[in-house]
């Protein structure tokens, strides 16, 4: 399976080329366009309850369509729905956590699952779910703007709004907290916050939708009746 992206930090998208029946996991809505040869197939991955909790408290689909390629190899290409980047990483076993709006597709042999100890932390934090991505293969994952990657070292923290959160490798140590006072939670606009301790890498991104959100509700028209 090879990866490559087009158009990166704007209105990135991923074309992946697979070899002869070899096959990636993307989420519903994410293809763009895929060789005539491909085969589609869509389940409740994991069963329905584990499905159920990956579109309840992880906000992904339901189902999960798998693309199989022809028995010579096809391509396709997988994009998000916000403008954005989208980076590849190679899973090594390992894990990686991902905000769940930004898992775009993976090799068949990575999981992906929302029932893991730390994902309760951000429950509440602006509405934010955390994934869990392991095993060994390619990831692509999503961002609303440019993804912004840093090496946090041994024992190092850093504060970040969690509406900015991409993803972090699961080595970090981490904790949800209001950004200041209440008053300044509520009034001053920063919301909830997450203090990161590494060692380990840390994706951020520079735009937040729910920022972009509070921005664009006011300004949509109103009924006379309010």
């Amino acid at each position: 399976m090879n990866v490559e992206i087009l158009y990166p930090s704007a209105y990135a998208q991923a074309n992946v080329t697979l070899g002869p029946d070899e096959s990636v996991r993307a989420e519903a809505g994410a293809m763009v366009m895929m060789d005539a040869d491909v085969q589609i197939k869509t389940e409740a991955r994991g069963g329905l309850l584990k499905s159920l909790s990956r579109s309840v408290l992880g906000q992904e689909s339901f189902f999960v369509n798998t693309f199989v390629a022809g028995p010579n190899g096809s391509s396709m290409a997988v994009a998000p729905s916000l403008p954005g980047d989208v980076i590849v990483m190679q899973l090594d076993r390992q894990d990686l956590i991902v905000q769940s709006g930004s898992y775009l597709a993976g090799a068949a042999t990575i999981e992906v699952e929302t029932k893991w100890g730390g994902a309760r932390s951000f429950f509440g934090g602006e509405g934010l779910f955390m994934l869990r991505c392991s095993g060994s293969g390619p990831l692509i994952i999503s961002s609303y703007g440019s993804i912004h990657r840093m090496t946090i070292p041994a024992g190092q923290q850093l504060v970040v709004d969690t509406g900015h959160i991409v993803a972090f490798d699961s080595t970090m140590t981490f904790n949800v907290q209001k950004a200041g006072s209440w008053k300044s939670t509520v009034f001053g606009g920063e919301g909830f916050v997450c203090k990161f301790t590494g060692p380990g890498e840390l994706y951020t991104q520079t735009r937040s939708p729910a920022a972009f959100l509070g921005w664009l509700i006011p300004q949509l028209p109103r009924d006379s009746n309010g």
